[in-house]
This record gives C-alpha cells, sequence and structure tokens, in this order.
C-alpha cells in the first residue's frame, strides 16, 4: 500500500518551499523518518522525513519546483522490498547459456561512476562544485548530517589535493569528447536558477536600501588586551567549558554593553512608532552550505561569554548539517556580521529589516599607531556600524561604537559593567 509524502509544517508564516534535492531515488529502500527530500524555505533547509519504512515510489514534483505546506511529493511502497537490478542481472547472467552470451569483442557496459552514484545525495550547490573541479564525491569525507558533503568539505579536499579525479567517460562518450573539447575551453556560460533562500536575501537586502535611511559609520580598535586574555586563559577555558574561547563572545558581551547606554540602536520602527527593546537578541551571522545564515543568541544581555561561545558553536554546527530550524532564525533585535575570518579589511554592512543596526567585524591586521607619543604597531581591526538614520542620529552611532571600542580595549570593563 502506497504512503503519501506530504511538505511538513515549515514555520510560523511559511506556506511554500522549493525542493532543493532528492535525497533518494525510486526504488530505494528508505527507513521510518529517514529524510528522503531537502526542501528549501525563505531562511533554512529542511528535510523531508519518510512516514513509514519501505521503498521510495514515484516522484511527484521535480528538483526546482515550487511546492505548499500539505502538498504530496512522493509515495512510498510500506513494507516494499529494495530494487535489486545488479543482483538480479548477474544472476541471470551466470544462469544463462553460454551460447547466447555477448560476442567477446562487444564493449562491456561502463560501470556508473562515482559521480553518477552519489549525485542523489548531493545538494544542488555541492553538485555544482563536484562538477567544476572533476571530482569523485565518494574519495571526499562528508561532515553533514548521516556523512552528507557540504561545500566546506568539497573546498577543503580541493584545498588540500584529497579528493580524487572523477573516473573517465564511457569508452562511446571517449570517442566523442575531442570533438567538444574546443567548446569547454571556449566562452562558456551557465545558468543556474537562484535558490529561494538567495532570493529572498535579494529581496529584503534591496528592501532595506529602498526604505531605510542607510548610514555607515567607522571607528578602529587596538585588540591587543583581547588576545593577550584569549592567549592566556583559552586553554582553561576550553578544558572548563568545552568549548574555545573566541573573539564574538567578547564583542558580543560589549555589544550587549552598548545597546543598554544607546537603546535606539535596539529599536526598531514599526508604522508611525518607535519599538525600544529591554533585551538584547543578537543576530549572528554564520556560514552555511545555501550561504549566510543569521540565527539568533536570545537574551544575549544575561549570558556569560562561555554561554555565547557555545551558542555560537551549536548554530556553526547545525548550519554546516543543514540543521538549523525556523526557531533558530526567527527575530533578533540586532546583528553581527564578523567578515574578517574570509579575510575583509573594510566593508558597509547592510541591515537585516526589521533591525535598525547591524555591525561589522573585520580582520586584525598590524598597523603602526601612535601611543605615548611613540609610533608602535598594534593588533588592529576596523569596525563599522551601518544604520537607519531614520531613527539613530550620528551621535548615538558614535557613541555606540566608541562604547564597544572601550569594552575591547579594556575588557575589565565587561566584568564591571562600565
Amino acid at each position: 500500500m502506497a504512503t503519501e509524502v506530504k511538505v511538513p509544517t515549515l514555520g510560523e508564516s511559511v506556506t511554500e518551499a522549493t525542493v532543493g534535492a532528492w535525497l533518494k531515488k525510486p526504488g530505494d529502500a528508505v527507513a521510518l523518518d529517514e529524510p528522503i527530500a531537502s526542501l528549501e524555505t525563505d531562511k533554512v533547509a529542511v528535510d523531508v522525513p519518510s512516514p513509514v519504512a519501505g521503498v521510495l515510489g514515484e516522484l511527484l514534483v521535480k528538483e526546482g519546483d515550487t511546492v505548499n505546506v500539505g502538498a504530496i511529493i512522493a509515495t512510498v511502497e510500506a513494507g516494499g522490498k529494495a530494487a535489486s537490478a545488479p543482483a538480479s542481472a548477474a544472476a541471470s547472467a551466470a544462469s544463462a547459456p553460454a551460447a547466447v552470451s555477448a560476442p567477446a569483442s562487444a564493449p562491456a557496459p561502463a560501470p556508473a561512476s562515482a559521480d553518477d552514484a552519489a549525485a542523489v545525495t548531493l545538494s544542488p550547490a555541492v553538485r555544482r562544485l563536484v562538477l567544476e573541479h572533476g571530482l569523485d564525491p565518494s574519495s571526499i569525507k562528508g561532515t553533514g548530517r548521516d556523512g552528507r558533503l557540504t561545500k566546506d568539505d568539497v573546498m577543503a579536499a580541493v584545498a588540500a589535493g584529497t579528493a580524487k579525479a572523477a573516473q573517465s567517460a564511457p569508452t562511446a562518450s571517449a570517442a566523442a569528447a575531442p570533438a567538444a573539447a574546443p567548446a569547454s575551453s571556449a566562452r562558456a556560460e551557465e545558468r543556474v536558477k537562484m535558490t529561494r533562500l538567495r532570493q529572498t536575501v535579494a529581496k529584503r537586502l534591496k528592501s532595506a536600501q529602498e526604505t531605510a535611511a542607510l548610514l555607515t559609520t567607522f571607528n578602529d580598535v587596538d585588540m591587543s588586551a583581547v588576545i593577550e586574555a584569549r592567549n592566556k586563559y583559552k586553554d582553561l577555558f576550553e578544558k572548563k567549558h568545552g568549548v574555545r574561547l573566541g573573539f564574538m563572545g567578547f564583542f558580543t558581551k560589549a555589544v550587549c554593553m552598548a545597546l543598554k547606554d544607546v537603546p535606539a540602536v535596539n529599536a526598531q520602527i514599526e508604522g508611525d512608532e518607535i519599538v525600544y527593546y529591554n533585551y538584547a537578541d543578537i543576530s549572528v551571522a554564520v556560514s552555511a552550505p545555501n550561504g549566510l545564515v543569521v540565527p539568533v543568541i536570545r537574551n544575549a544581555e544575561g549570558m556569560s561569554v562561555a554561554e555565547i561561545e557555545k551558542t555560537i558553536g551549536d548554530f556553526g554546527k547545525k548550519a554546516k548539517d543543514g540543521a538549523l530550524t525556523m526557531e533558530d532564525m526567527k527575530g533578533g533585535t540586532f546583528t553581527i556580521s564578523n567578515g574578517g575570518v574570509f579575510g575583509s579589511l573594510m566593508s558597509t554592512p547592510i541591515i537585516n529589516p526589521p533591525q535598525s543596526a547591524v555591525l561589522g567585524l573585520h580582520r586584525i591586521e598590524d598597523r603602526p599607531v601612535v601611543r605615548d607619543g611613540q609610533v608602535v604597531v598594534r593588533p588592529m581591526m576596523y569596525l563599522a556600524l551601518s544604520y537607519d538614520h531614520r531613527l539613530i542620529d550620528g551621535r548615538e552611532a558614535v557613541t555606540f561604537l566608541v562604547a564597544i571600542k572601550n569594552a575591547i580595549e579594556d575588557p575589565t570593563r565587561l566584568l564591571i559593567d562600565l
């Protein structure tokens, strides 16, 4: 008996999604609650589990199709047996008389390439990377959910040179390859449909530019004190809390303190009213296989540095595994985006509506600065605060940045709330 596979509830106000990838193909055996498809919503990727154990039947939609909550996208034959074509073929060949065997001169069917075998389990973005670099995906160890490959896995393998090249095509195709070779070296183009997440990011960022009066204020900060504290206590910190001590914990604490001093930065415009929040739900930009996402650290103002680092670490792992939920992404009153991990020197980040401000962190580099009349070298970082000038005045923006600068350059302020 066939059981229908329906699009699950995706979260508050989310009514549709895009089929990102089929993780199983018709005829594959599936266990109860085993993911068989990945859906892309406006914010996160959601796996569709099998409602019963059995065999995946007909796929009613294709990758890239838009589906609504509750729509039927496939069927599963409960208790069925997986197709075993290779085994059946082998059995038939073994029992067939020698007289009807294929002529010796006939080319043997080429085995399916590793890429073909693994393609059904690769997301579109990962599949594209594998094809671009001509890699055998089975030679790369996946760190995503259920051992699936992520973009980071592929790029790490490329950088380390550990991935094997994909198997060459069958002999018949190889004969035609020389004729097609010139085209591959010519000026080629490729059209790839934007993912739903990328479409949503594009719309929201453009809307922010069209709606808000965006302005960016800069400052720089001497990271010497924080680096010294981190180097001194990082081993003890990791031993006690089970998480590495990074810079985001310091900056998040500094932001929460600054938001108390300058409440307009932690406010939002709703119609003709301003909503001020007495809590700090900090959105942190995290790299995920399908792009940048911004899960929310709730009530960060009441957290310790260790709790903040643990939360960010959990978000990073969930993002890599594609396990972030709608609840993880919901809300947020202020955003911190750390472009420094990618080497950014300076940028003008765009606010994440309906928030009114975003803090951009950048790379740390040694620069000459003047201290007590002497030119010395210090590890410096540029800070950038982009904000909605309709709500936040320049004086408030500068005051906010200076408060963060003071707290980072003298971390004792974080302990005594100064």
